[in-house]
């Protein structure tokens, strides 16, 4: 009988839910650690390993060798104008001016296009709205450039804005002018005729139908 109202059972409820709580404990213990585990693991996993890492390679092969091959074998040199007289941006000699001999300049170019029936060639300043110095048409696709003061064989020249025929050679009034040597891939013939003005040959060259052109400046300056 002392022992429905003793203190050996009085105890056991305590007993119990002491062992619950100290389960519950070791449980929440065992949890936490998990998710400290599971925390750390994922950064790792955040961070890409080095066997891991990828590149993209262009298609073709190795990351751009394949493009790069194909533009090297498709392209071709645009078509370019130069002087043996002077670079480009840069003044022009004294002898190819109206203060000297004022001979044409000597003209090389190289990148003439496939199917360029025509190659025509247009000096203007353009400091005094595109004043026409030359213009000179119907050149062999296959030339390479125009001799000193000597117009190729076969070559039409118009006559110029001061009207003489051919090339007339910086004059500046005052101040430094800029000269513009533009050379035309044509594919059609420009029709340019001997002698013509100069203004409406040069506007014939320049709306001709053409595969493209290439600039050469330089520069003259008054006294």
């Amino acid at each position: 009988m002392r022992g429905d109202a003793g203190t050996p059972t009085a105890l056991r409820p305590r007993g119990r839910r002491r062992t619950v709580a100290l389960a519950a404990l070791f449980v929440l213990a065992g949890a936490a650690a998990a998710g400290c585990g599971s925390h750390k693991e994922g950064r790792r996993l955040a961070e890409p390993k080095p066997d891991q890492t990828t590149t993209t390679a262009a298609p073709g092969g190795a990351a751009g060798a394949g493009s790069g091959a194909a533009a090297g074998t498709n392209s071709k040199p645009a078509l370019k104008l130069t002087s043996a007289a002077f670079a480009d941006g840069a003044a022009i000699p004294k002898q190819f001016t109206c203060r000297g001999a004022d001979q044409s300049p000597p003209l090389q170019w190289g990148g003439v296009p496939d199917g360029t029936v025509e190659l025509a060639l247009v000096v203007r300043d353009v400091d005094i709205g595109g004043f026409v110095h030359w213009v000179i048409a119907g050149m062999d696709p296959q030339l390479g450039g125009i001799a000193q003061g000597a117009p190729p064989s076969g070559s039409v020249e118009a006559n110029n804005a001061i009207g003489r025929p051919g090339y007339a050679g910086p004059c500046p009034p005052s101040g430094t002018h800029h000269y513009e040597f533009r050379l035309y891939a044509l594919t059609k013939a420009s029709g340019v005729k001997a002698g013509e003005a100069g203004a409406g040959a040069a506007t014939k060259v320049e709306k001709a139908p053409s595969l493209g052109s290439a600039l050469l400046v330089g520069t003259f300056s008054a006294g």
